[in-house]
């Protein structure tokens, strides 16, 4: 959908920064999960209206809204500029006025709402039934599940796998008896109110109380409805990286080995564990290839759309004439699997060992350290030489072959739903570019959000890397919530 920012009204609450958008979606379900994103990001609903919007001041992608307003923490400039000085924001208090309108197939209408980060999301009507019909389902499944359990002619199997879905529902159950009672609440507080019509403070008393409850009401649908998306099970595992210099000669293992330090600096900053597997260096010292393991809390999830080839333009410190060359590097991110997690047999691996090369000294190319091991039925081969034992050269190369087979096996099990969704935001595909560093105009660009930072030395320092990773994950929501009100 397209969106169209207008020019900045102050806000009659608190005289906070107000700019109005206009975006046509699709669908309704677009439209939703547009809201969603937006409130993900802290930016929810305040007030239902209704008007029009003034004339168009420039044109925008959401993501751009997102990655300059919440995101960097920081409006978008140009949506300061021309103001006279009549407009003030507070970081923190986004507001905006979005309009939807919808295609011919489905019932027009039109929605204005006032975002605000200073409550809680207000989900559509549409989005709500939809939930509750699922939250009903859970229910009864719960209640079915918990009398087939007291069954006593049940058999070991059927047990454990009825109480293993049991426990999977726990969450979901204890987030809709939450959600009950605060129905519950609002319905009884509604009645005070209705039956007090002389008792003005018990009146202001009970309105203040259905105003808390409300916006509890709302954070147990949000929370609900988050618990309801589908969830890619690697997302929580540790992850392994590998980058690649690919066309640009030296100039493009600089630039590998550049981007190799940009996720080891964003790791420190997330309090992630960063550990080098293997780096081959070039002639200056580049990067032809470097594998790091990165272990921490939802590593995978979080680094995923990652993968693809960056590409970098600028004048390579072997030009003496001072002109701007364009090299690639190719970076895959892989969800870390066990022996467990794939099948490896002994027949059908292929282990070669070799006198590891370096730079000398005492211990180099004495012994057969270093290790290559070939997986036969899939062709693919991992080579580590960078420790001076061979059985911890082995241990790492068994690593990533098994983060290499699990990542194939994963991804030929996903429906095809899931395959649409990943079409759409970026497959992550080494063979696809996805983002380009141009140094002389100190820019990064990422092609598959639209998003432009001017800041490409804190990029590559890892301090703004979240700019593109939060924009992808919410455009991965987005999708995960229309697949959900389309089933």
């Amino acid at each position: 959908f397209s969106t169209s920012v207008v020019k900045p009204k102050r806000c009659s609450r608190d005289g906070s920064l107000c700019f109005a958008g206009f975006h046509k979606a699709s669908s309704p379900l677009i439209n939703l999960s547009f809201q969603l994103s937006l409130a993900n990001l802290g930016v929810h609903p305040l007030t239902s209206n209704t008007g029009d919007t003034a004339h168009t001041l420039t044109k925008i992608r959401p993501t751009d809204i997102w990655s300059h307003s919440n995101i960097q923490g920081r409006f978008p400039p140009h949506l300061l500029e021309n103001t006279e000085g009549l407009w003030r924001s507070k970081i923190g208090s986004i507001k905006s006025l979005f309009v939807s309108k919808m295609r011919r197939r489905f019932p027009i209408f039109s929605v204005v709402r006032l975002y605000c980060t200073e409550v809680q999301p207000q989900l559509s009507i549409d989005l709500i039934k939809i939930m509750d019909q699922r939250l009903s389902a859970i229910e009864n499944r719960n209640a079915h599940l918990e009398r087939f359990l007291d069954q006593p002619e049940l058999t070991p199997s059927e047990y454990s796998t009825a109480n293993k879905e049991l426990r999977k529902l726990r969450d979901s159950v204890h987030l809709i008896s939450e959600l009950r009672a605060k129905q519950k609440e609002i319905k009884e507080l509604k009645s005070v109110i209705s039956e007090c019509q002389d008792d003005k403070d018990m009146q202001q008393m009970a309105s203040e109380e259905l105003s808390e409850a409300t916006e509890g009401e709302k954070k147990f649908q949000f929370l609900l409805l988050k618990s309801l998306l589908p969830k890619d099970d690697a997302d929580e595992r540790d992850c392994i990286l590998e980058v690649r210099a690919g066309t640009g000669g030296e100039e493009a293992s600089l630039f590998a080995m550049d981007i190799f330090k940009m996720y080891a600096k964003y790791s420190v900053k997330k309090g992630w564990k960063y550990e080098v597997l293997e780096i081959a260096e070039s002639d200056l010292k580049g990067y032809k290839e470097a594998i790091a393991s990165i272990s921490g809390a939802g590593v995978y999830g979080k680094l995923k759309f990652e993968s693809g080839i960056h590409r970098v333009q600028r004048v390579p410190v072997t030009e003496k004439g001072g002109r701007v060359h364009t090299s690639a590097v190719s970076v895959a991110i892989l969800p870390q699997a066990d022996q467990l997690d794939v099948k490896l047999r002994n027949e059908d691996l292929r282990m070669d060992t070799y006198r590891s090369g370096g730079s000398g000294g005492q211990h180099a190319n004495t012994t057969n350290s270093a290790v290559r091991i070939t997986h036969v039925p899939s062709g693919i081969t991992v080579s580590i030489q960078d420790q001076r034992s061979q059985h911890m050269n082995k241990a790492k190369a068994l690593k990533i072959l098994c983060a290499k087979l699990y990542e194939i096996e994963r991804l030929s099990s996903q429906s095809s739903r899931s395959k649409l969704r990943l079409e759409q935001i970026g497959s992550g595909d080494r063979s696809e570019r996805i983002r380009t560093y141009n140094f002389p105009q100190g820019r990064v660009t990422d092609h598959r959000v639209g998003i432009t930072t001017h800041s490409i030395d804190d990029v590559l320092q890892g301090e703004d890397l979240d700019a593109f990773i939060d924009a992808l994950l919410l455009r991965q929501e987005m999708d995960a919530i229309a697949s959900f009100s389309s089933t």
